[in-house]
């Protein structure tokens, strides 16, 4: 089965009679961080399995050698089932449902020792993982602007601040994206769960909607948005506010999350197919900013407008070609 920006390798086992198709997964623990993930993959899984979130069972597992016996959900994923044409609000109805399940009922009997990164999404992980991941790979890296990730580091504290005021907090995938999420012919189903974590409720709703492996129209993702809220509402009025304070400032970090992840897989895995996606991750990065319009955030903003302006000003609406090193 074709991979993508992990090192797993996947395979299907055909089924045949009435046994049903199975996947093989091989995670070989090559370091101890391959170890505390494939631990993070076997328990959140199993965690999740029981909770009745729609995860794969995971029949057989063998964590010395790092490989997982599953089973298998499907191969039509909600990237491919939204860009062949079909509709895409009652698909993504149907994974908001998905996503409250994992969320509400995920974080009850959640033991953070579990996960292989933090115990929760925190300042921590926007920093190291996101914003200054941003300003590694892709600012630094990528396109060569080593003097303007300095001038950065006011902005992107203040951001995190603002969004890890979130109380109280649910279980977050933290990957939540169309490739994730798999569409069979009953029901839909979540893979690469191994990040999961509590985190607050509106981070893996930005996950979705700003996936630039879906570019979905503004109306689409207002409407997708206000479907989650309702949800939210009904369940707890403290969960609403509480992303209705956050949500922007969420959605800014999982926006340089994207890009930072898509430049380091494009220059240090050699996966450049990856570079496709970044002119339309910079293109929403520069509308968030602008429409919140936080003076906190200006010097993020300038540097942001300035590498549109320079590097990806019309790249949305015709070939890209990535700046000479």
């Amino acid at each position: 089965m074709a991979g993508d920006g992990s090192d797993r390798t996947f395979w299907r086992i055909p089924g045949y009679g009435t046994r049903p198709s199975l996947v093989a997964v091989s995670s070989p623990p090559r370091n101890a961080f391959k170890r505390r993930e494939n631990r993070a993959y076997l328990e959140i899984g199993r965690h999740l399995y029981a909770r009745g979130v729609a995860v794969p069972r995971i029949y057989a597992f063998d964590l010395d050698r790092g490989w997982f016996l599953m089973e298998d959900m499907g191969a039509s994923t909600l990237q491919e089932r939204v860009l062949g044409g079909e509709d895409p609000i009652p698909l993504y109805r149907r994974v908001l449902d998905l996503l409250f399940r994992l969320q509400i009922r995920g974080i009850e009997g959640f033991d953070p020792g579990w996960c292989c990164q933090t115990r929760a999404y925190d300042t921590l992980v926007m920093r190291r993982y996101e914003s200054d991941y941003f300003a590694d790979a892709f600012l630094g890296s990528f396109l060569g602007l080593k003097r303007e990730v300095s001038g950065l580091v006011e902005a992107f504290d203040h951001m995190a601040r603002k969004a890890a005021v979130a109380r109280p907090l649910v279980l977050i995938h933290r990957d939540f994206q169309s490739r994730n999420i798999l569409v069979g012919p009953h029901r839909l189903g979540i893979v690469d769960w191994q990040g999961a974590r509590p985190g607050p409720p509106g981070y893996d709703l930005a996950s979705l909607i700003i996936d630039p492996y879906v570019p979905l129209k503004q109306e689409a993702a207002v409407e997708i948005r206000r479907a989650y809220e309702a949800l939210l509402r009904e369940y707890s009025s403290t969960l609403w506010e509480t992303f209705e304070e956050t949500f922007e400032y969420l959605a800014l970090q999982r926006n340089l999350q994207i890009l930072g992840a898509f430049s380091f897989l494009a220059q240090s895995r050699g996966k450049r197919y990856f570079e496709r996606y970044i002119p339309p991750a910079v293109a929403g990065l520069r509308a968030r900013l602008l429409g919140l319009g936080d003076p906190a955030l200006e010097p993020l903003r300038e540097v942001v407008e300035g590498t549109w302006t320079r590097r990806f000003a019309g790249a949305c609406t015709g070939p890209w070609t990535r700046p000479a090193d």
